[in-house]
């Protein structure tokens, strides 16, 4: 049966806030206790037989603080249902409306500039900020990320082995400017740093005063870095860490060059496809200019603009129209994750001695939790990911995870055992890095206790429900040399990723 768009966007409330629910490790009626809701009501929710009011998504909202995912889903009902009963267009919320209090801080325009020179590419990020929280904020996490051959990323990792990306060569600027006066220079501090992969600490100070951004204050910021011609790639992508009301895009390409432009997108419920609308090019000079925008755009979706220049047959991006793709499995050996087939994949990890190899266990738990960053620009990984350090060739037994809340800390697991594990198991889909062009349908437990090792050697029990235990479970497999493929019932195939793009769906408990 075809439901309606309306019955569609229901149900997208109802797992958005299960997502939510279960990813802070709550019952029904315990958030249902913290809303002040009756026990029964959020389970009538999720369970469809009630849809959400304003007040409802709003407590929800604030309790679970999801970053705007329960409002932003709430407000696509709300605008559906409007239009059904064929009542006014709600008038645009305000700033401080258009979120509840608590969400933090938003994204209410972004402007992204790439520009082709004769130095490389320039790329320059406009940002108008407003804090809806509670809190000060006082620095902005940035990432920087390139890809030189995203049509071979073999090629790709290996090259930038080679001639690693530097801070120095970045130039990074930033500024804020609230509109006051001169805009005042802000200093900025490196998080990570990586051969191909930076992340970058903005603060909101400089040599001279500190000047957070206040709850209901606003204020621009603006950074710019540039990266040479021989470490970007064709390709330009903006992902949606925070609420944004608009994303821009605009890419300054040499017209001499014959620029052929597109993009795709992907978000937590729809996999890769074409951008809604084309970016439309016009010239100034002897500049090819294409713009792109979009209003609302999805928590963690992703907006990928790509290019070739015809003019210049040597520069071919990674999914060429009409040509083949890359393949994800492709893609993750790009990486170095190691692919099914390798005997490693089928090797028990040796735990570390703890506390006297503390430090080879730190750094081998950095690598695994800089690879889950670089995959998070790839991927949205809406159900949560993982990854086990055998996956990297490193047999050790430690598995970084994590959750399906972006803004919760990635769970180190280092020596995990399961100690007892739920009797009621449910069947989902679950995919793996190490061979990432398939999809299975896996049993697993509703619940699993684990104890791990602590850095001083000392060790805690730790439960994981639903999706977390999933997650959790099928990393802990990889340190036995298990893949879910033996966890599977006999006779059940693998599902192409292409098939399961048609039928997947998001986990549900």
């Amino acid at each position: 049966m075809t439901t309606s768009p309306l019955e569609r966007a229901a149900d997208s409330f109802a797992a958005e806030l299960a997502r939510q629910r279960t990813g802070r490790g709550l019952s029904k009626k315990q958030l249902a206790v913290l809303m002040g809701f009756d026990p029964s009501y959020v389970s009538h929710v999720e369970g469809r037989r009630h849809r959400p009011t304003e007040d409802f998504a709003r407590r929800a909202e604030a309790v679970l603080e999801a970053s705007g995912a329960i409002w932003q889903r709430f407000r696509e009902y709300d605008d559906l249902r409007h239009a059904r009963a064929g009542q006014p267009h709600r008038e645009a919320y305000l700033p401080g409306q258009w979120l509840p209090p608590g969400t933090g801080l938003v994204v209410e325009r972004e402007l992204a500039t790439l520009t082709y020179g004769d130095d490389g590419y320039r790329c320059v990020i406009h940002r108008e900020l407003y804090n809806a929280g509670t809190e000060p904020v006082t620095r902005y996490l940035v990432r920087v990320a390139v890809d030189r051959y995203p049509n071979d990323p073999g090629r790709s990792n290996r090259h930038h082995r080679e001639h690693p990306l530097t801070f120095a060569e970045l130039q990074i600027q930033a500024h804020r400017d609230d509109g006051g006066g001169d805009p005042e220079p802000m200093h900025w501090r490196a998080k990570h740093d990586r051969d191909a992969f930076k992340e970058i600490w903005l603060l909101f100070e400089n040599g001279e005063r500190r000047f957070p951004l206040y709850p209901g204050d606003r204020a621009t910021i603006e950074y710019a870095y540039s990266v040479g011609h021989d470490k970007w790639g064709p390709w330009f992508q903006r992902a949606v860490r925070l609420p944004t009301r608009q994303l821009a895009v605009r890419l300054d390409l040499p017209a001499a060059l014959d620029p052929q432009v597109w993009g795709v997108e992907t978000s937590l419920s729809a996999e890769e496809g074409p951008l809604r609308t084309a970016p439309q090019r016009h010239d100034e000079g002897d500049r090819a200019i294409y713009d792109w925008q979009t209003d609302d755009p999805p928590l963690n979706a992703r907006y990928r603009m790509q290019w070739r220049f015809r003019a210049r047959p040597d520069t071919e991006p990674d999914n060429l129209p009409g040509g083949a793709r890359v393949r994800p499995s492709d893609r993750m050996r790009g990486l170095g994750i190691v692919q099914r087939g390798d005997d490693l994949l089928r090797q028990r990890a040796r735990p570390f001695v703890l506390p006297a190899e503390e430090q080879v266990a730190r750094d081998v738990v950095d690598r695994l939790t800089m690879a889950l960053a670089r995959l998070d620009e790839l991927h949205p990984f809406s159900k949560g990911v993982g990854v086990a350090a055998p996956q990297f060739g490193i047999g050790r037994a430690a598995a970084v995870v994590r959750p399906p809340d972006r803004s919760a800390e990635p769970v180190v697991l280092l020596n995990p055992r399961v100690v007892d594990a739920d009797p009621d198991t449910d069947e989902q889909y679950e995919g793996c890095l190490s061979f990432f062009d398939h999809r299975g349908l896996v049993p697993r437990p509703l619940r699993l206790d684990v104890e791990h090792a602590q850095w001083d050697g000392s060790r805690v029990i730790t439960s994981f429900e639903f999706g977390m235990a999933r997650l959790v479970a099928h990393e802990i497999d990889h340190l036995e040399g298990r893949l879910y493929v033996d966890r599977m019932a006999p006779g059940v195939p693998l599902v192409p990723v292409e098939e399961y793009r048609e039928t997947g769906r998001p986990w549900r408990y």
